[in-house]
Formats: structure tokens, sequence, C-alpha cells
């Protein structure tokens, strides 16, 4: 077998034949090694590579097995994590120069819990700094390309886990999303990203345990394989306030469904958005996709007035909060966009953030009562596909200027602000071969219930089989 065909089986196939002994965990890992040997140069997605500690991990699984030790769901599968996340031994520099020498002495509660369910480290992907925007490039590392397109942007932040995963590096990855960063990467390089619930997915530490703008979840090739990985990180810690009880395990069941006469709401523009044509023109390509499951899709959005507001409020809230006290140490070394970002919170009011609670709550209750006509929403995940490298974000889309450096994600942060589970799946490509992918949104906290249907799309659709020309 080669070793390619390893790198990009899907993980679900591949923790199935680790535990089978139809190949090793050693073996699974080498393969992988060696792909981000060959094409990680081209792409940038890894960024610190632990191959001794990987091997040795890969070892001890094969010696777990030999001695028929109970195994978990992702037993010798290879995990990069991102950047932003602390890995015990492991430089953690946030996409920054203030920790570009930074080693924790601790794992998140996410890392700790995918080795726990025996999945491998191999090191870091590359993320913007401090995770600031969706284009990932930073002073430490430098820019992460586009696998179907190196000239182009990846997306972010979580964009070197979206290109590992594109390239077959590894077969899943941890991502984190506050306006956008699990599903715009993943819409950028024809992988999957899933933000679920607020608190389905607990962080720890946080500094801001009880709120709901920013969570970790799972990114893969297949909505299945991304499924596997929330049923390990999934399910509560009584040291994260928000986090929601149903255990992880429930996300191992069967995706399939049936979805005959589910009504769903096809959203063109969240009421008003400027949406590039060439983004348009795909997903409407597949809305037949939807109807041959049986779904019932109508012309519907609700109202998301104030949305932008709200998330701007919340967004400086957190950035003040996590890196306020940079600003006035190392303020040098951030740059522009991050200061702008910081500066946001650290002018908010007492009534501005009362302002905002009250408005997401009206927000939260306007989205739930529409969806109790529809089970779910589809709508475009970015504005734009992906855009020149060197581009740092976009500043105009059909005539229409941003006013800031995150105005062209509002498609993303709009479903932020309601705190619905939402999704990225592959939908197809532009006439320049760029992907583009589809955002499906769910009922809160029906975060399997938005699973079952991306598979069910993805499935009938395919194009996450499509890999990059740079693979080749």
């Amino acid at each position: 077998m080669p070793d390619t065909d390893l790198c990009f089986r899907t993980a679900t196939e591949l923790a199935r034949a680790i535990k089978a002994h139809d190949v090793s965990a050693t073996e699974v890992m080498e393969a992988h090694l060696a792909q981000i040997a060959r094409v990680n140069p081209k792409v940038n997605a890894v960024v610190t590579l632990m191959p001794e500690l990987a091997m040795e991990g890969a070892a001890a699984a094969d010696e777990a097995i030999a001695h028929g030790d109970e195994l978990g769901p992702l037993h010798g599968l290879p995990i990069a994590h991102k950047d932003l996340v602390a890995t015990k031994g492991i430089r953690t520099t946030m996409g920054s120069l203030v920790y570009k020498d930074h080693v924790p002495d601790h794992d998140a509660l996410i890392v700790k819990r995918l080795k726990r369910a025996g999945a491998i480290t191999i090191g870091k992907t590359n993320t913007p700094e401090f995770g600031a925007g969706s284009q990932t490039f930073n002073e430490v590392f430098g820019e992460t390309l586009n696998p179907y397109d190196t000239t182009k942007t990846c997306g972010g932040s979580s964009g070197g886990a979206a290109v590992a995963l594109a390239c077959g590096m590894i077969p899943i990855a941890d991502g984190s999303d506050t306006g956008g960063s699990l599903r715009n990467p993943a819409n950028f390089c024809n992988v999957v990203g899933f933000r679920p619930s607020p608190g389905r997915v607990p962080a720890w530490p946080s500094k801001v345990s009880w709120s709901p703008t920013s969570t970790q979840g799972p990114m893969a090739r297949t909505v299945q394989d991304a499924a596997l990985m929330l049923s390990a990180i999934a399910g509560p810690d009584l040291r994260a306030p928000m986090s929601i009880a149903e255990p992880g395990s429930r996300f191992a069941n069967s995706l399939d469904r049936d979805f005959s006469g589910v009504r769903i709401a096809w959203g063109h523009d969240f009421g008003g958005l400027p949406i590039d044509a060439r983004t348009t023109a795909v997903i409407d390509s597949q809305r037949g996709a939807f109807d041959s499951l049986g779904c019932v899709t109508e012309d519907a959005e609700p109202d998301f007035a104030n949305a932008d507001q709200v998330f701007k409020i919340w967004r400086g809230w957190g950035r003040e909060v996590g890196s306020g006290e940079l600003l006035k140490t190392h303020r040098e070394m951030l740059k522009d966009t991050l200061i702008w970002d910081i500066e946001q919170g650290v002018t908010l009011s007492g009534p501005d953030v009362g302002w905002a609670e009250m408005k997401r709550t009206e927000i939260f209750q306007r989205i739930h009562t529409f969806m109790e006509t529809y089970e779910f929403m589809v709508f475009p995940v970015s504005q734009v596909p992906p855009f020149p490298v060197e581009q740092r974000y976009i500043r105009e889309i059909n005539g229409v200027e941003m006013d800031t450096f995150i105005d062209w994600m509002k498609s993303c942060y709009y479903i932020t602000v309601t705190g619905h589970p939402a999704i990225s799946v592959p939908c197809g490509f532009t006439p320049e071969g760029l992907p583009v992918g589809v955002q499906i949104v769910g009922r809160y906290q029906d975060d399997f219930g938005v699973l079952q249907l991306a598979h069910a799309f993805e499935q009938t659709t395919g194009f996450w089989k499509t890999q990059p020309a740079v693979v080749v």
C-alpha cells in the first residue's frame, strides 16, 4: 500500500484498521511524517514538528494493542494542535513574537482528551497572531498557503489545521472559532470544520468560562471523522460552568437519517450582505442535492438586526480580557489589526456591554422562533472565495467597502452571535478551481442533527474527495 494511500484514508477507516491489526500505528505515523516532509515546505501548515515524540507515541500505541489494552476511539491517529492551544513541553507561540519561545508546562483540556482517546501529537499548526483575523500569517512562521492555489490564502484562524488536513499530513485536527475560525479555513480548503454549540467542548484553562463567543471543535476531511473526533472531546467538565452535560459518546452513533420532509431555510445573504457571485453560484448549484435527500428548501432567512454590533462588542471585550495587558507591555510587537481589536474592548463602557447582552438575547429569541418552522438553515460560509495571500483581508465586496478587517466574515460571525451549531462542508469549486463550502446551521444544541445533514450532503456530493494539486 503506497504511503499516500494511508495519508488520505479517512480517520474512521484508519482507526478501524489500526485496531484490526491491518496496519500498525507506527506505519501510519511514518506515512504521515513522510507526507509532512514532502508537502509541508510547499504550504507551511505544520509549524512545530515533533517527529521523535510522534514515533514514540506510535510505538506505545502498538504495544497497547499487543497487550490487549482498552483502546480509545482515536487510538493511533496522528494529530497536530492549533498553535493557540497549550501543549505541555511543546512550543506554543500564539503566532506572536511575544511568545515565540514559550513552552507550556501543561496541556489544555482538549489536548488531554485527545490523548486520552488515543490520538498521538505530532506538533502544532499555524495560526494568525493570537488568532486575530481569517487569514493565516504571522511574524514567527510566516504565511500558510492554500493547497488548491498557493497564491491564495487558506483562511483562518485554524488555517494551518485546514491545510494539513487537505494535504494528507494529518487525519484529524483541532481548531477554535470566534468569528469563523473553524468554518472559514475549512471552506477555503475543501475540508470540514464544525463550530459546536458553546459548552459542547469545554475549554480549560480559560479566563472567560461564562462566555459563549469562542468555541473549540473538530476539523477533518469528512463529517464522519469530525463526529468521531467530537465523541472524544465533547462532554462536561465541572471546571467549565457552561459545559453541556450530554456525554461525547453520543457522536459515535451512526449519522444516517431519513430527511424526507425536513424543512430548510435557504439563506442567500443574511438580509443584505454582499456575497461574491462565484460563491453564490457554487452554493446555489447544490440546492438540488438537499432536495434529492427529501428536504424541502425554501427561500427564507431570519432577522439578524444588531448582530454586527453585538459581535464586535463581545469580541472586543474578549480581546481586552485576554490580551489587554500585552497592549500595555508589548504594543510594539503586536500587529496593527490586533491592536485595533484589543482597543475595541478598552473603550467599552458598562452600558455598551449591557446593550450587547440584551440584543444578543433578542437575536437568539428571533432565531429560535424562526427555527420552530425550519429545522436547518443553509448559508454561505464566507462572503468571498480564497483571495491573494499577500492581501491581509478583504476591503470591498461587490463594490461595498468593508469598515474593518473582519467585516468580510459577517456570514460566519452572525451565527456566532446566535449560539447555534454550524458546520462548513465542501460544496464545490469556482471556475478557477477554488474551494467553496456550504454552512449548515441547526437548532439550538442540535449538534448531532447538523452532523447528520452535513454527512448526508457530503455522501450525495462527494466534493471532499477532490485532492489539491500540491500533493501530487
